[in-house]
Parts: C-alpha cells; structure tokens; sequence
C-alpha cells in the first residue's frame, strides 16, 4: 500500500501537486477570506443612512458572518492533501454551547480572583448601551471570521506541513500580534494574548478537530468580559451591564487594554490551554510533520 501511495503521488501532475500543498492551500484560503469580507464591506456600504447604527450593525454582522461561513464551507474543505471540513453541521450546537460556558467559566474565574485581590471593582449597574455592538462584533462576527482563519486555515495548514506543534506557535503568534493595532494594545498585551490565547484556542481546535469549540470558547470569552462585568474586550471599551474599576500594578490589571493583558489571564486561560492540549495528545491528535509522516 505505501508503495502504490507513492506510485500514485509520483504520477501526479505538476500543477496539482503544487495546488494540493499546504501553503498554497494557506495562502489561497486566506485570500478566499479577505475577499469575502471585502465584498461584504463594498455591499454594506450601500446600507440607508436612515438606519440606525445598532440596526446596521446587526445586518452588516450577520450578513458577514453567513458569507464568510458560505465561503469556507465552499472553498477551504476542498483544499489541501487532506480534505476536510472543520465546520460540521454535526455536534456544532453542542460544542458551541459548550465552548460559550467555557469561556464564560474561565473569564469569571480570572474576574473572580481579581476582585478577591481588590484589583476588580463593580461601581453601577444597568442596561449595556452597546449590547448590539458587543453580541455582533465582540460575539459573532469575531468568534467565527478570527477561529476561521487562525485555526481553521492558518493552523490547520500550517499542521498538514509542518506538524501540530508549529502550527500551535505560528497561529498563536499572528493571533496574539493581529491585535497589536487594537486600542491601547502594547507588545506585553500582545504577548500575553498570544499565549493565553493561543493555547486555549488551539488546543480546544487540537481536542475536537473541528472550529465549533474553539468559535464558542471565543464567543464567551468576549461576552462575558465585556458585557457581563464591563471590561475592556482585547483594548476596546464597550458598556456592559456593569461598570467597573482595575486598580493595582499593571501586570495584574491588565492596564488599558484590560485583563487579558494581565498575569492572572495568563496563568489561568494557558492552564485550561494546556490541559486541553495534554487531552488532544492523549487522543492521539497530534500531528508529526509531514517529512515525517
């Protein structure tokens, strides 16, 4: 059998091969995207200037979000040496449901130690002014176009080449670095956001194999800091339910760009990171690279 597989990819015309290599796979998925969202923005532009901002918001969020899943469902399980696809309809209510408690779940527990150490404090409480902006922007459109491509493209073909562990760091580095141009973002934020981040997205995406988890766990994770206890979501300031202080060192609050930029994250989104990818190892999920395989 592997010497037929061999045979077989030998006889190979030259133009596929080169088609059917990962980082071609990459680069094509990646423009298949910024295509999508640039056609969804040229549209949207055509909106009535009558609407009001959060009813634009709402159409310009779900409208993206349906073409960008319509694109990879589409163009990016077609691509590649191993075809697949990473947004299943099977098991996707259940694992996003699973992944928005998560995150919620871990986000509490870095608020809750912070208000135990007198670092987080609730002032006032009340309606969110920007709930629309923070369930489209911060929620959907975020969670599915980021998780498709860092996971869905960038590590998963990246992987195909070069392995499980590569993809792991390269993915979680242009993550943490593509939010360097966010309000008050500093290179410790972005550090920190590659990290923290970086593990906890990526391994929920090493675990189950496919996009659902990892779109809820980031899903919740934006929710809960900003329109549960009024933080700031990577950098952006939106109104939550709450309004709240962070006062203390810089490491511990975070500063300006909130406390994803803060020790506490660090320490307690990359355990729950690393646990999910010590459970993608003892699966069998890890993948060699491929002058290995």
């Amino acid at each position: 059998m592997p010497n037929s597989d061999i045979q077989s990819s030998a006889d190979m015309p030259l133009w596929r091969k080169v088609w059917e290599f990962p980082l071609v796979a990459m680069v094509i998925g990646l423009g298949a995207m910024v295509a999508a969202v640039a056609a969804v923005g040229g549209v949207m532009s055509f909106l009535p200037d009558s609407l009001s901002p959060d009813v634009a918001t709402l159409i310009t969020g779900i409208g993206a979000t349906i073409v960008i899943i319509a694109v990879y469902k589409l163009i990016i399980p077609r691509l590649g040496r191993e075809r697949r696809d990473d947004l299943p309809m099977k098991g996707a209510v259940g694992d996003t449901a699973l992944g928005l408690f998560v995150g919620f779940a871990i986000f509490s527990a870095i608020v809750g130690v912070a208000a135990a150490l007198g670092i987080y404090r609730a002032t006032a409480y009340g309606m969110s002014e920007d709930i629309v902006p923070l369930l489209v922007q911060a929620g959907l459109v975020a969670s599915v176009l980021e998780e498709i491509i860092f996971r869905g493209i960038l590590f998963r073909f990246v992987e195909e080449f070069a392995g499980s562990w590569a993809a792991l760091i390269i993915s979680s580095l242009l993550f943490g670095f593509g939010h360097a141009s966010n309000d008050n973002a500093t290179i410790m934020s972005s550090l920190f956001i590659t990290v923290e981040a970086g593990l906890l997205l990526g391994g929920a995406y090493m675990l189950t194999r496919n996009l659902w988890l990892a779109i809820g766990l980031h899903a919740g994770w934006n929710l809960t800091q900003g329109l549960i206890w009024g933080i700031p979501v990577s950098g952006n300031d939106y109104q939550g339910f709450l309004d709240s202080t962070l006062t203390g060192p810089e490491i511990l609050t975070g500063g300006a760009f909130g406390l994803e930029a803060s020790v506490l994250a660090l320490v307690i989104a990359s355990s729950a990171g690393l646990w999910l990818i010590w459970q993608a190892k003892k699966e069998g999920h890890v993948v060699p690279p491929s002058w290995e395989r």
